[in-house]
């Protein structure tokens, strides 16, 4: 009785506000021609898309430590004698680090903003890489990947975070998708890169996109929402002024946010029992359940282990297969931004999740062939297709959508902690499916496939029944939306 007292009172206030501003607001609205993304289209858009790069600057770098370890493995197993349970330590840590960073993710992202945590993360990797670089056996060396670990799992939700509470709501997606675009692109540069160079060079060029992003963020605003929410004014109104233009009204976008705030900042501090409330479980279950959905379906088993599959199905070299693996991604997740904030999060999820499920049934019924020695001469093909197909589908929606997602539906108040829990459900998939994928392979390939195959169904059934459309909703509109 009491939450529903509680959240009654919460709509009150909402409504209160909003009626005590509808005056103000629509007056601004006839002076800016009536319409809130007309004020988008007027003002400047440069700084946006500059605080943008700088922010993805991290999801490269994420993607170039989960990159490094595929192209590597034969040099640093035998430049430093390592077995392979101690390989395989030093590519699963990673996860390991991640986990701990998405763990406090979001308290470092409320307590230090959101670009304060982006120059932790970078810290952490660069002192990883260093670490890696000058590694001379197997501790050293799983002291660094932990340390890179840790970086990306708080980038993981610093980053499309920061994207989704700077961007105007009819670029929020597609910006945000540059978060799942820039990791896929530095794990195909590491994998390229990686077979070219020796992996102590390797490691140095993980540095790289850590300097870029530690100077621009000298340049960029900080999240103008969360500098309203700690209290600085001045510092809010500046932040939203540079990133809409020095010439766009403003005045609309701040009264919105700060009447979300002040009925939010007059809840309770969450906590992380806080998020099991009536009024937060719906979008804690559409959280959780994107992120799981997205990791069992197979992801970073198959990716981790792409050469392996290849060679197993039949493929005399895993090699050109694999390049072509990395290769695919970038173009596809490419198109995949551009179709963000056109088709919708819903549809293009749901259209996703079928091409992951067509290229899993592909790949698993390969192996099925192999298994009863039918059709040997198709095996290798089939099973290349339904590889290149899965991550094709995967990168065009699976893989940013439920980022884009989680950065969207979670009020102010909780996101810090419902983000780190999202997060870290998120990399306990990861280590979950990457631990059990060779397990799985022994028991059944085509097992192991038509299992990946079954949770893309279930994506889509999910889907379709809980998760709402947010294409062209403010952040504050998509709450009315979930709690209506």
């Amino acid at each position: 009785m009491a939450i529903v007292e509680h959240k009654d009172l919460e709509k009150g206030e909402v409504n209160g506000l909003e009626d005590l501003e509808r005056p103000l607001i629509q007056g601004q609205k006839v002076a800016s021609s009536g319409s809130d993304e007309s004020v988008e289209d007027n003002g400047s858009l440069w700084m946006v898309l500059l605080s943008t790069f700088v922010a993805v600057c991290g999801s490269f770098e994420f993607g170039s430590c989960v990159g490094y370890s595929a192209p590597t493995e034969s040099a640093i197993k035998k430049d430093l004698n390592l077995s392979t349970s101690q390989y395989s330590m030093f590519g699963s840590i990673l996860t390991i680090g991640a986990m701990i960073g998405a763990v406090t993710s979001g308290r470092i992202a409320d307590f230090l903003g959101r670009k304060g945590g982006m120059r932790m993360s970078a810290g952490f990797c660069i002192i990883g890489w260093i670490t890696v670089f000058c590694a001379r056996g197997a501790v050293s060396l799983d002291m660094g990947r932990l340390f890179t670990g840790y970086g990306i799992g708080v980038f993981s939700y610093v980053v499309p975070i920061y994207i989704a509470e700077i961007a105007p709501k009819n670029l929020r997606g597609g910006l945000t998708t540059l978060n799942q675009l820039m990791i896929v692109t530095g794990s195909s540069v590491a994998f390229v890169i990686g077979t070219v160079i020796p992996w102590r060079d390797l490691a140095l060029t993980g540095l790289v996109p850590c300097v870029f992003l530690l100077v621009g963020l000298c340049f960029v605003p900080e999240s103008p929402r969360w500098l309203a929410k700690v209290g600085r004014q001045k510092e809010f109104r500046v932040a939203l002024q540079k990133l809409r233009g020095e010439d766009a009204d403003v005045t609309r976008e701040a009264a919105e946010i700060q009447i979300t705030l002040e009925v939010l900042q007059s809840l309770p501090k969450a906590k992380f029992l806080d998020l099991f409330q009536r009024r937060y479980i719906r979008v804690l279950i559409i959280g959780v359940a994107v992120m799981v959905f997205q990791q069992f379906g197979g992801i970073n088993g198959i990716g981790f282990y792409v050469s392996e599959t290849f060679e197993s199905a039949g493929l005399s070299s895993g090699k050109l297969g694999t390049i072509a693996y990395a290769c695919i991604q970038v173009p596809i997740t490419l198109v995949g931004a551009i179709l963000m904030d056109k088709s919708g999060r819903r549809p293009l999820i749901m259209l996703s999740a079928l091409g992951t499920f067509l290229g899993c049934f592909l790949a698993g019924t390969s192996f099925l062939l192999k298994a009863h020695g039918l059709l040997l001469g198709w095996v290798p093909m089939v099973a290349v297709a339904g590889v290149l197909i899965y991550i094709s589908a995967f990168s065009i929606g699976m893989g940013a959508v439920p980022w884009v997602i989680m950065s969207e539906i979670f009020p102010i108040n909780i996101k810090g902690v419902a983000g780190s829990l999202v997060v870290l459900v998120n990399w306990l998939g990861a280590w979950a499916v990457s631990f059990t994928y060779n397990f799985l392979m022994d028991w059944s390939p085509s097992g192991t496939y038509y299992l990946y195959s079954g949770f893309s169904l279930a994506t889509i059934l999910f889907v379709a029944k809980f998760v709402p459309e947010t294409k062209g909703k403010t952040l504050e509109e998509i709450q009315d939306c979930i709690n209506s």
